[in-house]
Formats: C-alpha cells, sequence, structure tokens
C-alpha cells in the first residue's frame, strides 16, 4: 500500500478516499436517525437558566397564538409580517431572533395541529367550527437558529436570557463527521422526562432540501398533539 500511494502523485489513494466517501453518502448517512440527540450536563445554576428561557419562549408563543386563531394564518413568513413588531416591542428580553424562532415555533405547530390528515383539529374535520386555541406549556421546546446557538471545536455557545451559556460537548467521530455532510435543517432545547436538558439536531442530506426536513421533524409524533400543546376548542 506504501509504494502505490507514492504513484503518481497518490492517484491511488486519492481514488481509494473518493470511494469510501462516496460509499459512507450513499450506504451509511441515508441509515441514520436524522435527528442527533446530545444531553446536556448543566448545573443547577444553569438549570435555573433554562427553565427561565423555556418560560420566555412560552410566553411569545402564547402571546401569538390568538392571532393565528382569529386570523386562521399561521404561514410562518405571513405571521411574521402580522405580528414580529408587535412581539418584539412585547418582548424585548427575548431578543429578534429568538421572536422569529417563536414564531417558527407558533408556525409548524399549527401545521401540524390544523394540517395533518391524522390530527383531531384538521381543517376538514372542524368544519365551519371556529379555529381552537393552541396553549403552550412552559415546558415546550426551545427553537434555535445560527443565530442563536453556535457549535464550533465542540465548543457550544447558546443563548439565553441573561447572557450566553457555553458547553464543552464530546462528540464521537462519526457524530461530528455528520455536521460536515449534512445540513442542519432545525436546532431543538427541550427537557426529558428524566430532567435532563438535551439538544436535538434535524439533519438531513443536502438533496433532500426543506421536504426532507418537513418528512423528519425533530418532534414529528404522525399527527398526535404534543404533550406541552394544549388545544382549546372555542365554545
Amino acid at each position: 500500500m506504501e509504494g502505490r500511494c507514492g504513484e503518481t502523485g497518490g492517484s491511488f489513494c486519492k481514488k481509494f478516499f473518493s470511494y469510501m466517501n462516496f460509499i459512507y453518502d450513499i450506504c451509511i448517512l441515508p441509515r441514520m436517525n436524522p435527528v442527533l440527540r446530545i444531553p446536556l450536563h448543566v448545573e443547577p445554576e444553569q438549570v435555573q437558566r433554562l427553565q427561565a428561557l423555556q418560560t420566555g419562549f412560552a410566553r411569545v408563543c402564547n402571546a401569538l397564538a390568538p392571532l393565528v386563531q382569529q386570523t386562521k394564518v399561521w404561514n410562518r413568513v405571513a405571521l411574521h409580517h402580522l405580528a414580529y413588531r408587535q412581539l418584539r416591542e412585547q418582548f424585548p428580553e427575548m431578543g429578534s431572533q429568538m421572536v422569529c424562532n417563536a414564531i417558527y415555533s407558533v408556525s409548524r405547530t399549527g401545521r401540524l395541529v390544523f394540517q395533518h390528515p391524522q390530527s383531531p383539529f384538521n381543517l376538514a374535520r372542524l368544519g365551519d367550527k371556529p379555529l381552537p386555541l393552541l396553549r403552550f406549556a412552559d415546558s415546550c421546546p426551545v427553537y434555535f437558529d445560527r443565530h442563536t446557538l453556535s457549535l464550533k471545536a465542540g465548543q457550544l455557545s447558546m443563548f439565553t436570557l441573561d447572557g450566553r451559556m457555553r458547553f464543552q460537548l464530546a462528540l464521537a467521530a462519526q457524530d461530528e463527521e455528520r455536521f460536515h455532510a449534512q445540513k442542519l435543517r432545525e436546532i431543538v432545547l427541550s427537557r426529558r422526562r428524566d430532567g435532563v436538558y438535551e439538544l436535538a439536531f434535524l439533519l438531513v442530506d443536502a438533496q433532500q432540501g426543506a421536504a426532507g426536513a418537513q418528512e423528519a421533524d425533530v418532534d414529528s409524533t404522525a399527527g398526535e398533539i404534543p404533550e406541552y400543546i394544549v388545544v382549546e376548542e372555542a365554545p
């Protein structure tokens, strides 16, 4: 092998590693779970900060939900035009980008509750009835983006209400490779039933695009309403 790698400027090695990358992309990546979950090891003080962030995020979502009920609009872009400025003024502590992420959360929840064919509140089932009101519990997940969370060389930096929180993540080599080989579509912070906070990263192949991300949402539940959502039907 050593002799062959020296031939023609290492052409054999280049072909070999190119082939191995091809095998990884074609045979290994498609079989991986699109959601990579990483538990966070946090101190009590950090838990309080994350709880405060969840509560603040839920408040923004609940301030927006009545507008969805009244207008029957949950498209993310349309909601942004209708509500961003008011929400930004009402919740200055959340920052502009986290307000955008809350709008995204309400939009995707509206899509699940009112559009999913298996949802009991699908528009076709509601008929002429008024739209129900969505209520987000303080335990609702928090959505991040590249402005509010960054990961570089194993160092995680995350937005909170009182400044950035930083963690050192020990990623397996295979998981680290996925961040380079795939596209990051969603980042979600949630608290598991055992009390542990975890980050979920939705990673999809570049060829899948947005459609692939929608098919593999971080908390995809086949039309089931997440436990942090209460749907209040109009009287």
